[in-house]
């Protein structure tokens, strides 16, 4: 670098050790997936298959996105909707919880 300033790294790491460029471990990268398949959205909110399609059905749950000819359900909107649903002994008849107005629509 011998007319440019030197990158940020170099002034708090020092210069790069010469030959090439280190390889990333990315083993040690704990990565989660946003996208979850209908199974593993199911599993996530804790219910079955056949259950998270009658909520996806009846919009307690999202519709899915689409990947080329995948559907693939956002964690993040998974999270709002499951928040959304009424705690246990919450009067389900006609009352609005207080998170109504956040629940997912199809």
């Amino acid at each position: 670098m011998s007319e440019r300033t030197a990158p940020a790294r170099d002034l708090v790491e020092g210069p790069a050790p010469p030959g090439p460029a280190p390889v990333a471990d990315l083993s040690s990268l704990k990565l989660q997936a946003r996208g979850l398949s209908r199974a593993m959205a199911a599993l996530y909110i804790g219910v079955s298959a056949s259950k998270f399609d009658e909520m996806v059905k009846d919009g307690r749950m999202p519709a899915p996105k689409r990947v080329d000819g995948r559907k693939v359900w956002d964690k993040r909107r998974l999270d709002v909707a499951f928040e959304a649903l009424p705690d246990d002994g919450a009067d389900s008849e006609g009352a609005q919880d207080s998170w109504h107005d956040f629940r997912c629509r199809p």
